[in-house]
């Protein structure tokens, strides 16, 4: 297949990139290089330099493609809830776009990279994927929800073949986000630079941590999916965040204290799914164990 990746220059694009193509699937990267990084692109993929907004543009990179994988997303939580109309404008606005541009082109299957935060606060736990929507505490979750509705309508509308990937809370290797708000990365780099490291809650936290070469490998699975489906992403059991630290400072074999920051509001306690449904539909679940996953997560760091 030839497929499309948006955001393709990112974290999480960048492995589900190299996978396609290791998996000999043609791959087109489209990014603007706002948030991603081009060399993070792997050579054997096509790229375009381009954005949600340039209709034109896009039309053009989805001639002859198969499918789209659309990960193009911005994703800084305090940044939305600072700049709520940007994140209106380059998510909602331009996932719009993008399925307008896709039926001129005729492209008739879309995976969409979505997020376990359309839950909110669950009301019992594991998560599965008939638990409640609820309005997001944050205006990024709340556009997640607004492009999961606008796939849904997408395929009630043209026959759209569409999958929706819901992550749960992924980590590893190529994660360079500025600022970095994710704990994984932000706890491996303090702990490297011998510096304090910040802490919610006192850590006590519950979260279902994903490496991201398991995630990518979702995105491939699911390719041969017709219809609308919708699956949790995650390893299928939680963590607290305290023990993510404790095995960091087991595997680098040093401690660095901990910067206690209280309370942070619209944190849900704890937070992992069930993960039975991708496994019955498609045989997918994670293989990395989050030792292994922090092992190769704090190499990179080391060496980048």
């Amino acid at each position: 297949m030839k497929i499309l990746v948006t955001g393709g220059a990112g974290f999480i694009g960048s492995h589900v990139t190299k996978q396609l193509l290791d998996q000999s699937h043609g791959v087109v990267v489209y990014d603007n290089l706002s948030r991603g990084f081009k060399k993070l692109v792997d050579e054997r993929a096509e790229f375009v330099l381009g954005d949600l907004s340039e209709k034109e543009k896009l039309t053009e990179a989805l001639k002859n493609i198969d499918a789209i994988i659309h990960m193009a997303a911005l994703i800084i939580v305090p940044e939305s809830v600072e700049k709520p109309d940007l994140y209106w404008e380059n998510n909602v606005v331009g996932s719009k776009i993008l399925l307008e541009a896709m039926r001129e082109a005729g492209v008739k299957k879309l995976i969409f990279s979505s997020s376990a935060c359309v839950y909110g606060e669950p009301d019992k736990l594991p998560i599965t994927e008939e638990s409640v929507i609820k309005k997001a505490a944050n205006p990024y979750g709340q556009t997640k929800i607004e492009m999961e509705k606008l796939i849904e309508k997408e395929h009630e509308n043209s026959g759209l073949n569409a999958v929706i990937l819901r992550y749960f809370n992924p980590y590893g290797p190529n994660e360079l986000h500025s600022p970095e708000t994710h704990a994984i990365p932000n706890f491996i780099l303090s702990t490297l630079n011998r510096k304090p490291i910040p802490l919610y809650w006192n850590g006590e936290q519950i979260r279902d941590f994903i490496y991201v070469e398991d995630l990518a490998s979702a995105h491939t699975a699911v390719l041969s999916l017709g219809g609308l489906n919708i699956f949790n992403v995650g390893t299928g059991f939680g963590t607290k965040v305290i023990d993510v630290v404790k095995k960091i400072f087991e595997i680098v074999g040093y401690s660095v204290p901990i910067k206690n920051l209280g309370e942070r509001v619209g944190d849900a306690p704890s937070l992992y799914t069930a993960a039975e449904k991708i496994k019955n539909a498609i045989s997918w679940q994670s293989k990395t164990t989050l030792d292994q996953g922090l092992e190769k997560t704090i190499k990179f760091f080391k060496t980048f």
